[in-house]
């Protein structure tokens, strides 16, 4: 008997301890549970996985004919509505090699206008054939380059003249006459002008990378290099006369010619840096720099120092073609 009354307590401890350890694992499960809930209560609903748009490029085909002839020369396929008429250009090339990008126009009709680089197909496009017009501009050459002829001509002339080379003036007349001090003046104030024209050229504009056919360069270079021609033969030569007021003269219209240059480089850079407002480009205003003042007056006060350089000039050496350049 004594036996079964230990097994009957040590099954009886058994099955308290069981039920106890039931009941610390059904807390904990709650615990875990309350736990679980607020974890996904809090993190909010289910956001559903973003839909994956699939954006329709639509492509156009280029049909290029000769201006002049109008047979077709090629066709360029799988266009993008953002491709630029450059873009189409280096594409024509790849096509035909011996239409080079720089010498070709594009024209929406014979006898339009030249369509500009930076057009979209986009914006010309009626359907989904555009039809242009090739014409062979010939040779051409870049801003640049027009630029630095124009330019670095007149520096090299004007010193050629100042220099007295015998097959200009008369040997005799040029030995037996002393230059005027406003000759030596002169000189230096012309080299100043197109020394700046040229470093502007170089390091402040912001010349356009297109082209342009070579007779423009050759009018442009006829112009400047035969008025500084026409100029620095008459202030160099030998009976040249000085100016009617002596030195009164030729200080004030120095003075003020270099305030013009300086105005003027000043403009430039202004010009070339403008202020921006949003996507616009805002025209310069005036600061605390005294050459911007000139803004309260003219819209472009580059060009009106231009023409006060070239009338100081005029002024100064008391020449005709001077004051003609302006």
């Amino acid at each position: 008997m004594f036996k079964r009354h230990k097994s009957l307590a040590s099954e009886r401890k058994k099955a308290l301890h069981s039920q106890r350890a039931t009941r610390f694992i059904l807390k904990d499960d709650m615990r875990n549970f309350h736990f679980l809930s607020k974890l996904v209560l809090s993190a909010g609903p289910l956001k559903p996985a973003p839909a994956v748009k699939h954006s329709k490029t639509t492509h156009f085909e280029i049909e290029i004919l000769d201006a002049q002839t109008r047979k077709q020369i090629c066709i360029l396929d799988k266009v993008t509505q953002s491709s630029t008429i450059h873009d189409v250009k280096q594409k024509f090339h790849k096509a035909c090699p011996k239409w080079y990008p720089s010498r070709v126009g594009l024209q929406l009709e014979c006898g339009g206008p030249f369509l500009k680089d930076y057009i979209t197909i986009q914006s010309i496009a009626a359907s989904s054939i555009v039809t242009l017009y090739a014409t062979d501009l010939g040779q051409q050459v870049s801003w640049t380059t027009v630029f630095l002829a124009e330019y670095t001509g007149p520096l090299l002339i004007y010193l050629l003249f100042y220099l007295r080379i015998p097959c200009i003036y008369d040997g005799k007349e040029t030995a037996r006459r002393l230059r005027h001090p406003v000759v030596h003046l002169a000189c230096f104030c012309h080299c100043i002008h197109y020394i700046r024209y040229l470093l502007e050229t170089l390091f402040v504009h912001k010349v356009s990378a297109g082209h342009t056919p070579l007779k423009n360069l050759i009018m442009s270079c006829a112009f400047y290099w035969g008025f500084t021609s026409w100029i620095a033969y008459y202030i160099n030569h030998p009976l040249y006369t000085p100016p009617s007021f002596g030195n009164r003269q030729i200080t004030v219209s120095a003075i003020n010619f270099l305030i013009c240059e300086a105005g003027n480089h000043f403009i430039n850079v202004m010009l070339s840096h403008p202020n921006h407002t949003g996507n616009n480009a805002c025209f310069p205003s005036p600061n605390y720099n005294p050459f911007t003042w000139m803004f309260f007056l003219v819209s472009c006060p580059n060009y009106t120092y231009e023409i006060g350089s070239w009338i100081s000039f005029t002024v100064m050496t008391q020449t005709l073609p001077g004051g003609l350049t302006a």
